[in-house]
């Protein structure tokens, strides 16, 4: 320790003078601990000293103990040199023998071997000269395996010599043997009983060529036999698109015919598998040849006849030979469209998928390459499926051009026969021209997926796509229309849409049956991408089609809110004429609440029971959008209220409200209703504030009107006041004192509707465009009903109407003409 440190330690053992007491003890034991400390290092400097000695001696011993093991090693080693020199003395003339005996061993096997190889190719030579092909494979055989082991000697000239006489009795045997097969399918094998014996053992010498020997018999031997073939199908008579089954009637009748007698080949050469892939090749060129001189359209039946021969020939060539075949079972796959089986393909589907595009792989490669490649032998790899029927491919514009006419024509007639009802008894409430449509598609893509599932496949899909938007033009041209006048001219909307119970029940049909053809579409699409070729399956989609069935349901459950509107035309028109400002006492509900209960209990049960939740909670939201602002609005429509008047209307307007929160219950679907109640009486609200508002005394209209409707406009006011009788003198001075203390105007806009909680399949909230424009419609109806005085109703006061409630808004249709 430091001093620094020593000193705290002394502070801290004796912090006060009566602990100095105890420094006679302390000292005593620092002693003793001094005194042992000292003793051990003083016994181990002793025991340090001893090791080092003990140390040295160790050292020296084991210095002496290497050296002597060095002295060891040397002697060893000398020994060792000496033993070696006398070992090679003695075994010197024993080596020399070991040589001597080896090359003389090598020799006489040399020499034997040479002797055998002089003999085997003058034998040989004989049974070239005799055509015994029999004897001659197994000679040749032996000569082969001599030849080899002269591989080291090519160069002496005896061997040389041996080498180009075996290469020219091999030349000799080959053009044996090409000379006897080209007597074969003359009808000598039936004069010469043992011809077929002999080229049966020619085989056998072949074999034991060269492979190429082998290859250029089979393709001679191919070409032969389909030489009569190109000259019969291309003449004039046969080289015709109508008898293309009569060319594979041909090759089946020869390989029937002569089965037999190709025996001979052994079953490794596959010869019947090689001339039916060269057949396929003259037949495709042939047929493309055909197909490309035609000087107009072919015939569509004569075109898909020669090409279901031509895929019924592949596929038993296909079964014959076991090489690549596809799949031809996909009925369960279209069987599938429209029942609602929506799930996932299975880890099965998944396999098969690229095991399809492994295949289609495989055979593209193989018919692109070499020769040789596509004379694999069976199941190899070789895919004969395509092989001929793809030159078809180029040329059935026709046949996709006739379904779209068939198509077409079986929508038209679908149509016309339609009765827009639904059967008794009918689960679905879709129209059976949906279901019908779907089958008819159904069954045009078995016909094509049966013949191709290439290009055409794929433009049979776009057919598809037509066929279902011109149906869903269709729908959307039997939804009731509304008249056309200067407001409807000048806002690009129709006018009243005026519907009846049964066409609210076809519209609730047209909106089920272009839901079931959104879902359908979609089924469709996933069919087909899982039976047409890889290469086309990233293009598959029926987006745009589901986007214009998307677009009927939009516009149907628009054009539903828009006809049950109408329907209450009448009594909002007669909720004006009451005498509001001379009734004389407050009674039950008046006569149009009740036409307005009569009309939703007529109408919704029907709709509820027809639409699915979804579309009926875009309703009923569209709906409460509607009738709130508008029953508000209808209230300055009146002439003057008086104060028992607007006590009447109050109880009209919780009666109203009352009905309107009792819908989704009448409608029997009550799922989604708690945000339509919250819109409800948000907006019936507004209408009971401003009854309140008209209720109150005159000196705190201004007050109450700030408090219950803080964002009412100047001219709401100004109409409040003539509802309640005032004259325009006292009138002014109201306003003026309105106006002096800044009620804090706002913009007034209605609500946009609400959107279902739950997305459906087929996306039903309008586009953007069709939001503004529904939005806009029932705004600028609103602000035209209160500025209009209710004087804005018909002809051109309410375009004035309209286009003065215009320039208030800071967006909507008319904004443009204001401030371009």
């Amino acid at each position: 320790m430091d001093k620094s440190s020593a000193l705290e330690y002394i502070n801290q053992m004796f912090p006060n003078e009566a602990s100095l007491s105890g420094v006679e003890p302390l000292m005593q034991k620092i002693q003793n601990e001094i005194r042992t400390v000292d003793a051990g290092i003083l016994a181990a400097v002793r025991q340090q000293s001893n090791s080092g000695t003990k140390a040295k001696e160790d050292l020296a011993a084991a210095t002496r103990a290497v050296e002597e093991l060095m002295y060891k090693i040397r002697e060893i080693k000398t020994k060792a040199v000496q033993s070696e020199t006398m070992v090679q003395e003695i075994c010197r003339d024993i080596k020399k023998l070991d040589f001597a005996k080896k090359h003389i061993t090598t020799t006489i096997t040399a020499l034997h071997r040479l002797t055998m190889l002089v003999s085997a190719v003058e034998q040989l030579q004989v049974m070239a000269s005799k055509r015994q092909y029999k004897e001659a494979a197994a000679q040749l055989e032996a000569v082969n395996q001599l030849c080899s082991h002269f591989e080291a000697y090519r160069d002496i000239p005896k061997i040389v010599e041996l080498r180009d006489k075996f290469k020219n009795i091999k030349q000799i045997l080959k053009s044996h043997v090409f000379s006897d097969f080209s007597s074969l399918g003359t009808g000598k094998e039936t004069e010469e009983t043992n011809l077929l014996q002999q080229l049966s053992d020619a085989c056998l010498v072949v074999d034991a060529l060269e492979p190429s020997v082998r290859e250029e018999l089979v393709n001679n031997f191919c070409n032969r036999e389909l030489t009569s073939y190109e000259q019969i199908f291309e003449g004039a008579e046969l080289a015709k698109l109508d008898k293309t089954e009569r060319r594979y009637a041909w090759i089946k009748r020869r390989m029937r015919s002569n089965e037999e007698i190709w025996k001979i080949f052994p079953s490794s050469w596959h010869v019947s598998y090689r001339l039916c892939i060269l057949f396929c090749k003259k037949t495709r060129k042939q047929l493309e040849d055909i197909l490309g001189n035609l000087k107009e359209k072919p015939d569509v039946g004569t075109l898909l006849l020669a090409l279901q021969r031509t895929l019924e020939f592949e596929d038993e060539l296909a079964e014959k030979f076991g090489g690549g075949t596809q799949n031809r079972e996909i009925g369960n796959e279209i069987e599938e469209i429209g029942k609602g089986t929506n799930s996932s393909s299975s880890a099965m589907d998944i396999r098969k998928k690229y095991e399809k595009k492994l295949a289609a792989h495989q055979g593209g490669d193989s018919e692109e390459k070499d020769g040789s490649k596509d004379l694999a032998v069976p199941g190899a790899g070789f895919n004969f499926r395509g092989i001929v029927s793809s030159c078809f491919e180029p040329h059935l514009t026709v046949y996709v051009e006739l379904e779209e006419k068939t198509l077409m024509e079986s929508l038209e007639k679908l149509v016309q026969e339609e009765t827009w009802d639904i059967e008794e008894g009918s689960q679905s409430n879709v129209l059976s021209s949906s279901m019908q449509l779907f089958l008819i598609i159904k069954r045009s893509l078995k016909r094509c997926s049966a013949l191709t599932k290439n290009q055409t496949l794929y433009n049979l899909l776009k057919v598809f796509q037509r066929v279902l938007k011109a149906y869903a033009t269709k729908l959307f041209a039997r939804l009731p229309k509304g008249g056309t006048g200067i407001v409807a001219a000048a806002t690009g909307m129709d006018g009243q849409i005026k519907t009846s119970d049964r066409d609210e029940r076809v519209i609730c049909y047209i909106v089920n049956s272009a839901e079931y053809c959104h879902k359908t579409a979609g089924e469709l699409a996933e069919s087909v991408s899982k039976i047409i070729d890889p290469q086309y399956s990233d293009g598959v989609d029926m987006s745009e089609v589901q986007d214009e069935f998307s677009a009927v349901i939009t516009k149907s459950l628009v054009t539903l809110v828009h006809g049950l509107e109408t329907k209450f035309d009448m009594e909002m028109a007669a909720m004006t004429r009451v005498p509001w400002g001379t009734l004389e006492s407050v009674g039950d509900q008046s006569e149009y609440v009740n036409a307005i209960n009569l009309i939703l209990t007529i109408s919704i049960p029907a709709l509820g029971s027809l639409l699915s939740p979804v579309y009926f909670q875009f309703f009923l939201d569209k709906l409460a959008s509607s009738l709130g602002p508008r029953f508000y609005s209808n209230i300055f429509k009146c002439k003057q209220i008086s104060e028992t008047g607007a006590q009447q209307m109050l109880l009209d307007t919780q009666a109203v409200k009352t009905i309107l929160l009792e819908v989704p219950s009448l409608g029997r679907q009550t799922s989604g209703a708690a945000s339509y109640s919250k819109f409800v009486s948000r907006e019936m609200s507004k209408a009971e504030a401003l009854l309140k508002v008209i209720l109150s005394p005159v000196d705190s209209v201004a007050d109450t009107y700030r408090a219950l409707l803080p964002e009412g406009t100047p001219m709401e006011f100004q109409r409040i006041l003539e509802l309640k009788g005032l004259k325009k003198a006292d009138q002014q001075s109201i306003l003026d004192d309105f106006n002096k203390h800044g009620p804090g105007i706002k913009q007034t806009q209605i609500a946009p509707s609400i959107v279902p909680a739950a997305a459906p399949v087929a996306p039903v909230v309008p586009s953007p465009s069709a939001i503004g424009l529904i939005a806009s419609r029932e705004d600028v109806l609103t602000r035209a009903a209160a500025l209009g005085r209710g004087a804005a109703t018909t002809g051109f006061k309410r375009f004035l109407a309209l286009t003065e409630a215009a320039k208030d808004r800071k967006d909507g249709p008319f904004r443009k003409l204001f401030n371009p």
